[in-house]
């Protein structure tokens, strides 16, 4: 009597099956947990991508996409003849400059700092303070600075008032609009960004200061050599994401700051699309802006990519 001996490679193949199996049904959980961020970013992500058509139609709402005539580049060639084009293009560059070169440190510090307290009860009360303001809306940190600021009534004004100095007028001063925008993003953002770094400090190996501390190193020292180097991937991988956005002044804020005395230094590609794309109903040029600045992010991540792989960090893909 014969008995049939399996062939190694069909038992490997089904072991091969049976184990991608048993790890497909182990990840079951966290797919389906992944699954509401995936549809999120197909819906409201990819598939409005569809709409840059338009940027190169005379779009009209009754034709819709398939009916609308073509105008090629039309749209583009009007926004760079626009005799406004380049005083919000540098305007929005300058403040973009302001959240990279003077925003952007702030939470790395933020976190250094926060991560140098040994007495816990502070920590934990300091990082709640910082966080608060995050959760705030622009729009009541406006009205929160107006009420203090106003030139008729406002109560810091009120004060400085009867010590006999002059009253100070930050709120439709145009020399006063980018460093009052850069100061209430601070504040409000600051303490909520630096949480990342503290999560990349926290997985610093204790042993480290531990050997530091008996090679006679100072708490700067430790810093400079530890805690720098285990932030440096996480500073370029957000560094090159805040150059994705860097179009990207934030609308909500500048639209509440902005008035008719400072617009010249407030007028933003956000609030230019807004203004015309909304007001005067014209969506197929305000698309071809909207295209124009995320070319623009587009090139800028790729050339900073490029630049963090060459110094040998992983950059973002």
């Amino acid at each position: 009597m014969s008995t049939a001996v399996a062939h190694p490679e069909n038992v490997k193949s089904k072991t091969l099956t049976r184990s991608r199996w048993f790890e497909w049904k182990r990840g079951l959980p966290i797919y389906i947990m992944m699954l509401p961020g995936f549809l999120f970013f197909i819906i409201f992500k990819y598939v409005p991508m569809a709409g840059i058509l338009i940027a190169f139609q005379e779009y009209d709402p009754f034709e819709g996409f398939l009916g609308s005539s073509w105008v090629g580049l039309q749209h583009f060639e009007t926004l760079f003849k626009d005799p406004d084009f380049w005083m919000i293009f540098r305007n929005t560059l300058m403040i973009s400059a302001l959240n990279l070169f003077f925003f952007f440190p702030v939470p790395i510090v933020l976190a250094l700092l926060l991560n140098e307290v040994r007495i816990q009860w502070f920590k934990k009360g300091a990082q709640t303070l910082l966080y608060v303001p995050h959760f705030l809306s622009w729009v009541v940190i406006v009205s929160m600075t107006a009420l203090l600021f106003s030139t008729q009534d406002g109560g810091i004004n009120n004060l400085i008032s009867t010590w006999g100095y002059e009253r100070l007028d930050i709120m439709t001063n145009p020399d006063s609009f980018r460093i009052l925008y850069l100061l209430q993003v601070i504040w409000k953002e600051a303490g909520w960004s630096a949480i990342i770094f503290l999560a990349a400090l926290a997985s610093v190996d204790p042993t480290l200061y531990e050997a530091a501390r008996v090679d006679g190193a100072s708490r700067l020292r430790q810093i400079w050599h530890i805690n720098l180097p285990a932030l440096r991937s996480t500073i370029i991988i957000l560094f090159i994401l805040r150059l994705g956005h860097v179009m990207d002044t934030g609308f909500e804020h500048i639209l509440l700051l902005q008035n008719s005395l400072n617009i010249q230094v407030s007028e933003v590609f956000d609030t230019y699309v807004y203004r015309v794309g909304i007001n005067q109903a014209e969506f197929s040029y305000t698309t071809a802006v909207g295209l124009f600045k995320a070319l623009i992010g587009l090139g800028l991540v790729y050339i900073a990519n490029r630049a963090s792989r060459k110094i040998g960090e992983e950059g973002v893909y």
